[in-house]
């Protein structure tokens, strides 16, 4: 007998915006190991594709960034079927050309998390690389789609544990080090899709100029939402089209990540 299908193939974990429009969305509830997801994943056909979307803080926002059930969210989407993830988010930008409304795709990323759950590998000697925290394939495709935003190709994304935003010594030392953007989601997201073999690649939409760039104005919370909200079908045209350019084989070294290591359990 055939095995049945995946359910989906591509997993977009972002906000509800992206797939309210859809037509012939399914609704999946998925349980895991780790408890359940933020939410239930709607999985609907984009161009051919079967697209899984996930919001990340759960449809009515109730998951702050350091109460997100990234473990759960990431082995759901695997369940699915699941092999490739594209993951907007909203930052702060660390240099003043990158204003609000900017698009960037990081190549690197800098953990200034602390307290989260960060592997599903608590026993057992399992070390996966991360030397390049975003799939190169995927970067690529987005990059491309995000050519009609004028993303900006690279910089290094600065994860903060949050819920609040950075004083201004923080986000100046932030820029020292190499930071180009800050946020509060990108991590431990990105690690464990890796420990999952999944290919994970980010887009940010810059929502402010973090508080110690320019100026003596603080971020605000309803500045950062109403950036969002105004750029959030020019994110969604941007995701559309890339998930439909993803390749359907993939080549790239994050299939292999736990290549001759021996973990502790089945993968879904």
């Amino acid at each position: 007998m055939n095995p049945s299908p995946p359910a989906a193939e591509i997993g977009v974990i972002g906000g509800s915006g992206l797939y309210a429009l859809l037509d012939g969305a399914i609704e999946h509830q998925v349980e895991t190991p780790y408890g359940p997801p933020s939410d239930k994943i709607t999985v609907a056909d984009v161009a051919g594709r079967r697209v899984a979307f996930l919001p990340r803080h759960g449809r009515d926002h109730r998951f702050p960034p350091h109460k997100i059930p990234y473990r759960a969210n990431l082995w759901a989407l695997r369940s699915l079927g699941v092999r490739q993830i594209v993951a907007p988010c909203a930052v702060g930008g660390l240099r003043p050309e990158l204003g609000p409304g900017t698009f960037v795709v990081p190549d690197q990323l800098i953990d200034r998390t602390s307290g989260r759950e960060q592997t599903f590998y608590d026993t057992g000697a399992v070390h996966v690389s991360f030397a390049d925290p975003y799939c190169p394939d995927g970067r690529a495709v987005v990059l491309d789609s995000a050519a009609r935003v004028n993303a900006v190709d690279g910089g290094t994304m600065v994860v903060v544990e949050g819920p609040r935003f950075s004083t201004r010594a923080e986000s100046r030392w932030f820029t020292s080090i190499g930071g180009a953007i800050v946020n509060m989601t990108g991590h431990p997201e990105a690690v464990l899709a890796r420990e999952l073999a999944l290919c994970y690649t980010a887009i940010a939409l810059v929502t402010d100029l973090d508080a110690g760039v320019e100026g003596d104005h603080g971020v605000t919370q309803e500045e950062v939402f109403a950036v969002f909200a105004e750029n959030t079908a020019r994110l969604r045209d941007v995701l559309l089209d890339a998930v439909t350019k993803l390749p359907i084989h993939r080549t790239c070294a994050c299939k292999d990540a736990l290549q001759g290591i021996k973990i502790p359990f089945d993968l879904p």
